[in-house]
């Protein structure tokens, strides 16, 4: 698979983009949709509004105070929009690759039988194009004649080109693509700005993501957790009048804004934008945060065998001959049959025969070889040449065929053929005129890796089921020989429907990989909905992903992806809390001394004065957003372990981390604020 390769953190043009959007953001109504950070942004106007009052009162005394405390208050509000922006800038940057490949293509358009050249833009659905070897398709569409080789490195970043002809599953093809062999006529499926290349940088710039679910809890508990500390510090207002402490209104809100969450508030959004970033990275779309965030918790995974788990086609691996055939004559005559047979089986016993024992193609045109296409009355397919007539098929109409030119079945024959189909192989006979040569071992290719792969979802703690129209026995042992949990054989529409619905009125999240309009309802159905962008059209619409390279292993990347998602929410909110709980323990015992000089055994840091543990405290409380930016865009790394060790881990490191590190920015921010006289 080629991967797009991320763009670099802070790559100059994603920064610089960013910094621009992160003023745009000090909109309200922008901000009005994070709860947090609105409250930092009032309260931010709050005290702007309290100084320039002082300033234009003649009351200077604590102009610079309060103007560093208004500075860095407005400087939280601008790093977490900077972290958000630094995210949707990600995303804007794959957007405009992808841009890059809309230009002002002229399309051949056919009307009433003849070509006209248009302009790209200006067709729309049902329109028919000519595309030829060289040019760009000019829109979304379904090839409805012809058979072509087509280029889809613009949108897939894959540069093996793909065979994309009429019927089938094959047919659907992307504007924005370019045919390099052969010519396709397409019916245009998407009017402009409707094309699936316009969706993707929709979706791919983020603007519009939707929170999910968890996403929306956790804002309310973030909510929840400001109207506490709201009401925590106009509590300690009246203490302070009591105790003698000057508790003015800039260092009340000040002491509000670093007490609230503001760490993951600043950083939620970014969060969830970097995660559809990271799919993106991997040429997979999401057409919402709710379906990254889905895959994370995925229970069971529905995989179609065909294409998916195996290659797609039967392929030839072996020929055993029966006791008095020698193996290089089975495999000669079973070529000779082959020659003329396009089918990927047909090949693949040309290609078998000349690997294993080094029988080149023949060319039979100048002779009186006479080719025997396959039909499904004959269930057989060969050769005449000269008096020789070379078939293969069917074992019963193989045998057939050997009697009728006075030919004997040999008593083996009956045992390879039984030892193939229970091993979930496909049995062609070949015969020669009267004589049974033998049998060629047809079977599904299990993809490379694919074992190992199921292995690590299953580490994971996801459940895998392969779905296939085979009979039973030979779903079995594909299954068998692919590593897969379960297996349902003789599947229909229905059948995966039904699957789905089952696993989902159990509790479980279920996500579906396809890319057969027979798989759109089950696409539909599936909480996390996979198509492969060579699908059909009607299995990329049906989803909730669509997997551009068409890898259907790359399952794997898209469930860690949504399970570092997760993990990385989880681990920014735990210590953004214990960060704020140290920051309450770190703060009050030295804003509160003077009044009350039984909180020096508390006060611990040992901070210069109420001023400088209050300035020190809101400017660690800006930077920290900053610092964890890397964190938010790259995400934690997930490992496939236990939830009790990942908790344990993720306690250990970021919620004692969250306890430890306030306590040593915010000493050494004071230091340098005494240093420098700053408060």
């Amino acid at each position: 698979m080629a991967e797009r390769k991320a763009s670099a953190l802070w790559d100059n043009q994603i920064v610089k983009g960013a910094l621009v959007e992160s003023v745009r953001k000090f909109d309200p109504r922008i901000q009005a949709r994070n709860p947090v950070m609105f409250v930092v942004e009032v309260t931010a106007l709050a005290v702007t509004m309290i100084l320039v009052k002082n300033i234009l009162a003649g009351r200077t005394s604590l102009v610079g105070f309060e103007l560093q405390i208004a500075l860095w208050l407005w400087f939280t509000v601008g790093f977490a929009n900077f972290a958000e922006a630094m995210a949707e800038g990600r995303g804007k940057a794959q957007a405009d690759n992808l841009r890059k490949t809309r230009t002002q293509t002229q399309a051949r358009q056919i009307k009433q039988g003849q070509e006209i050249m248009v302009p790209a833009t200006s067709l729309r659905r049902d329109d028919v194009v000519m595309v030829k070897a060289g040019e760009v398709i000019p829109g979304d569409g379904e090839v409805i004649e012809g058979v072509a080789a087509v280029n889809e490195a613009a949108i897939t970043g894959e540069s093996a080109p793909v065979i994309r002809e009429s019927g089938g599953d094959r047919s659907a093809v992307t504007g924005g693509t370019t045919v390099i062999s052969d010519w396709i006529k397409v019916r245009i499926t998407a009017n402009p700005g409707e094309t699936f290349l316009d969706r993707m940088i929709g979706l791919v710039e983020g603007a519009q993501r939707q929170k999910t679910p968890n996403e929306i809890a956790l804002s309310i508990l973030l909510a929840g957790l400001t109207i506490i500390f709201m009401l925590v510090c106009v509590s300690l207002y009246p203490f302070a009048l009591y105790g003698g402490t000057t508790l003015t209104l800039p260092v009340l809100v000040a002491l509000l804004v670093c007490l609230i969450p503001t760490t993951i508030g600043g950083l939620l959004s970014a969060i969830g934008i970097a995660g559809m970033d990271r799919l993106v990275q991997h040429n997979v779309l999401a057409m919402s945060g709710r379906a990254v965030e889905a895959a994370g918790d995925v229970d069971t995974l529905l995989l179609d065998k065909t294409g998916t788990i195996t290659l797609g086609n039967r392929m030839a691996t072996a020929f055993l001959p029966v006791l008095d055939v020698r193996v290089e004559d089975l495999a000669d005559a079973a070529q000779l049959a082959s020659l003329a047979d396009e089918t990927p089986e047909g090949r693949s016993i040309v290609v078998l025969a000349k690997r294993e024992y080094n029988l080149r193609g023949r060319e039979l045109m100048d002779t009186d070889a006479r080719f025997i296409p396959f039909t499904a009355q004959t269930r057989m397919s060969g050769v005449d040449i000269g008096d020789r007539k070379i078939r293969k098929g069917a074992a019963d109409q193989a045998v057939k065929f050997a009697r009728e030119h006075g030919g004997a079945t040999p008593p083996e024959l009956a045992g390879i053929v039984e030892r193939i189909a229970k091993g979930g192989g496909t049995p062609l006979v070949v015969v020669d005129g009267a004589r049974v040569l033998g049998v060629i071992h047809l079977k599904d290719i299990i993809k490379e890796g694919i074992k190992e792969r199921f292995a690590r979802l299953r580490a994971m703690g996801l459940r895998t089921v392969m779905i296939t129209g085979d009979n039973p026995l030979t779903a079995a042992a594909i299954a068998y020989e692919a590593g897969v949990d379960d297996f349902r054989a003789e599947a229909t529409p229905e059948t995966k429907l039904a699957l789905i619905r089952e696993e989902q009125a159990q509790g479980k999240l279920v996500a579906m990989i396809g890319d057969g309009t027979n798989d759109a309802p089950a696409l539909a159905q599936a909480d996390v909905g996979i198509a492969m962008n060579a699908g059909t059209q009607a299995a990329r619409e049906a989803g909730n992903m669509v997997d551009l390279d068409s890898n259907p292993t790359k399952i794997m990347e898209v469930v860690e992806i949504g399970k570092q998602l997760l993990i990385t929410r989880g681990a920014l909110t735990t210590f953004s809390i214990a960060n704020d709980v140290a920051k309450y323990f770190a703060i009050i015992p030295a804003m509160f001394v003077i009044g009350y000089p039984e909180l020096q055994s508390l006060n611990v840091m040992h901070l210069a004065t109420p001023q400088s543990a209050i300035l020190s405290a809101v400017i660690f409380n800006a930077l920290i957003i900053i610092a964890l930016i890397p964190l938010a865009l790259r995400g934690v790394r997930y490992r496939p372990v236990g939830a009790a060790s990942m908790l344990t881990r993720n306690l250990l490191i970021y919620g004692l981390g969250g306890v430890i590190v306030p306590f040593i920015g915010i000493k050494a921010i004071d230091l340098i604020v005494a240093a420098l006289h700053l408060a």
